[in-house]
Order: structure tokens, then sequence, then C-alpha cells
């Protein structure tokens, strides 16, 4: 199968360019060029597969044409290596809990997958992975490549706007992981990214490549818990729709090719923070990306999203399809402590500051219409990723799974730069090693 750039649908290259570069050379997204429709037999007999079991049939609908079964098999297995169980939260109101694999985080999935696809398609020459991140990413990417061979990768964060445990699980590896604390927000980091893509120079000294949610191979393999949600529900005779956290939109977009492939999803809703241009466009506002705003759902200060172009490419560049199947809300800091106190006190459930939102944006959105909806939010982080911010809020004192605690005790490897694209480019450029054409 070939892959669209979202700039220019004329655009096309085969799976390995598409994973290899990441972004086109016209600053678009990769989009596959047709999206597979699953049998409604599959639908039927997702109740009785397992996690992994569903994920070789939508892996090899997506990828068939270009993976042997041995390698979909292979990719599988890595990334669907734990759980993600749904858990009844309220009558007709579930979280899907996405964080039990090794950083705790939701990118897990995407970061598994990456790695393991780029390895079987990796040149011989060393690969550089460069990520910005506002948290969970790095933690994320860090940990699903750290020791894969011919890979390094460098990790660009906003300098004090992650919590203590994201920045420890990416700064304290070493090895192939460098990370780079960078004087400015997120958006900064996500350029100067953006821009070492598109650099001629760079890219005539080594290959550049991306484990962003830019990425295909970070971005499609989130499509497959959506699918196991929807397999574990207890009951199905009511609409279903799904309340995604949202900063950069790439797990919003992953639901939606997920509906493309046949998952009956009536709705899906946008719910973020402060940082609010895409819920201000699905209200029929331009699209206007504006500086990030420090919030305590730190994961979507994000003021220009990358995946917005592939919201719009999933429904044709149709706004009014989009506005239609997508409904868009924001949420204050304040708002959001609220609600993660009322669950806590109403239920027992312990939410993080991203799943808070996304909870908040199901019951707003359920309320329409109490009575026809089965509802699903995301909880895209465990809650000891932002202990601070959930101890303060609901007064508690959290147990850390053993796997954060340890790296609490770990020191950090971390680099400091300006907001300075040159400065960035130097950096790589001394880490530069010689290409044996």
């Amino acid at each position: 199968m070939n892959y669209y750039s979202t700039n220019n649908p004329a655009h096309q290259v085969d799976l390995k360019e598409a994973v290899i570069k990441g972004l086109a050379p016209d600053q678009g997204l990769y989009m596959p060029e047709r999206i597979p429709l699953l049998p409604e037999t599959f639908f039927d007999r997702l109740p009785e597969l397992s996690f992994r079991e569903m994920g070789y049939e939508i892996v090899e609908a997506l990828f068939a044409e270009d993976l042997n079964s041995e390698q979909i098999k292979a990719l599988v297995d890595h990334t669907l290596s734990f759980d993600a169980p749904l858990v009844k939260v309220e009558e007709n109101v579930y979280a899907l809990e996405l964080f039990h694999g090794p950083t705790l985080a939701f990118k897990d999935f995407g970061a598994r997958f990456c790695s393991s696809l780029m390895s079987m398609l990796q040149e011989k020459r060393e690969l550089k992975v460069l990520v910005a991140t506002s948290g969970d990413t790095g933690s994320a990417v860090a940990n699903g490549f750290f020791g894969v061979e011919g890979v390094e990768v460098i990790i660009l964060y906003p300098s004090g706007k992650v919590s203590e445990l994201q920045e420890k699980q990416f700064t304290t590896l070493g090895g192939n992981i460098r990370a780079i604390e960078v004087a400015g927000v997120f958006d900064d980091c996500q350029k100067m990214v953006k821009q070492a893509f598109l650099d001629p120079e760079l890219n005539q000294h080594m290959l550049l490549t991306s484990a962003n949610s830019i990425n295909i191979a970070r971005w499609i393999p989130q499509c497959l818990y959506y699918f196991y949600a929807y397999s574990r529900l207890p009951e199905k005779d009511k609409k279903l729709v799904f309340s995604v956290p949202s900063g950069n939109f790439g797990n919003l977009a992953a639901g939606i090719l997920a509906e493309r492939m046949g998952l009956p999803v009536a709705n899906f809703v946008a719910a973020t923070n402060i940082n609010k241009v895409v819920p201000d466009y699905l209200q029929g506002e331009e699209f206007l990306a504006k500086p990030s705003l420090q919030t305590i759902s730190n994961s979507m200060d994000v003021g220009n999203p990358s995946n917005f172009y592939r919201l719009l490419a999933l429904f044709g560049n149709d706004a009014a399809r989009l506005r239609e199947k997508v409904k868009g809300c924001f949420y204050t800091d304040e708002m959001t402590r609220q609600s993660m106190q009322e669950v806590r006190a109403q239920t027992g459930y312990t939410m993080d500051p991203h799943g808070a939102v996304a909870y908040l944006g199901l019951k707003d959105f359920m309320a329409t219409d109490p009575y026809a909806y089965t509802g699903i939010f995301l909880e895209t982080a465990h809650p000891g990723k932002f202990r601070n911010v959930v101890e303060e809020t609901l007064s508690i004192e959290l147990e850390l799974p053993d796997r954060l605690q340890a790296f609490l005790e770990k020191d950090k490897k971390v680099e400091s730069m300006e907001n300075d694209y040159q400065a960035f480019k130097q950096y790589l450029l001394s880490r530069r090693k010689p290409v044996n054409n």
C-alpha cells in the first residue's frame, strides 16, 4: 500500500519511506491511500478473541501488502504484551485503562509497534529518532527504543513543563537515549524537530526519523485498543461514544481510523484543556494555532496540534462531516480537579488529570440524550505519573507501582539548550557518523 501526504495527495510513498522518513517533504503527514473495511463476521467474533488475536487480523488488513505473516505476528506480540482493561465507573460509563504497559501510558502501544517496525525496515545506516514531547511520548519512545541496535533517540522537552516522573522515565536511561531540555514550550520543541527533518544539510549527513504521532508507525497501532474496548463492553444495545483526552490529536484520529474500518462508533468527543484550538474549530471557528498554555494536564498542552490534518483527511477534508461526528470541549484546571474529586468520592475510582478531562467531556455529551449512549473515556496515564497533582487534589497518598518508584531513584542524564534551531542543528551535526554508501 502507498501512503500520501496530507498536503499533497499526489505525493505517495511506500511503507518503508513513510515510516523511516516520518514526515513528508512538504511537511504533510502520511496517510494510507485506502482504509480497509473489516467484514461483519469479524465484529461478530470479537468478544471471543483475545487482544492479540484481534490484533493479528486488524494489522493484517492494514499491512498485508507490505509485511508477511511472521512479521505481523511479531509486531502484534511485541505491541500487545499487556492488557487494556475496560473498567465500569458508573452506569453506562467505562474507563479504558491504557496505562498497563512499561511506562504506564497509552503511548507504550504506539512506541513498541514503531520500534519493532523500524527494526524490520531500517537500512544499514544508523537511524536518529527525533522526538518532541510534552510528557508521555518521551518516556514511551525512550523505553520502546532503549537498546535497539542502530538507533539513537534524541528527545526534546520543555524545561519545567513535564512532571518529575515523566521526566525521569526518559532522562535516566542513558545508552542510546539522549534528552535535551529546551527553554521554551512543547510547540517550540516540535517546531525544531520538524525543521530538522526538512533541513537538506542534516539529511545529507544522517538518516533522521520521527517517533512522534506524526509517524504512521506510532499513530496507526493506536486503533487496536478501540476494537478491544468495544469487544469487552457487556452491553451493546446503545449507541457508543468515545471521549478522548487530546493534545496532538493522534489518539482521536486513531479512533476514527478504527471507525472507518467498521467499528460501530456513533460519536467521538475531543476533550482537552484550555489549549482549545481544535474545540474552537469544531464549534465553527477557523483553525488558528496559538502558543500553548501550561495546565495540570500537561500532556495536552499543545497549541498547534500536528494530527489536526489527519482528522480532516479522515473526513475527506470536509469540515461539516468532521464537526458532525466529533464534538469538541475544553475544561479548566479547576473543573478538572473538581471532576477528580467527585468521581473519587462517588465511585472510588481515581482518575489522572487527562482522564478527568475526558470524563467531563463524555458526561457533558451524554447529558444531551441520557438514555441513548454507552460511553467510554480513555484513561491515558497512571495517576502516579501525575502524583503531585493527584495527591494534592484528592488529599490522598498514592502508592506508586514499583516501575515508577525505580525511575525516581535514578539520576537524570540531560543537556540544556536555548530555543534556537541553529543550536539544535549544530548539536545533531556534532553527533553524525560517516555515511557508507
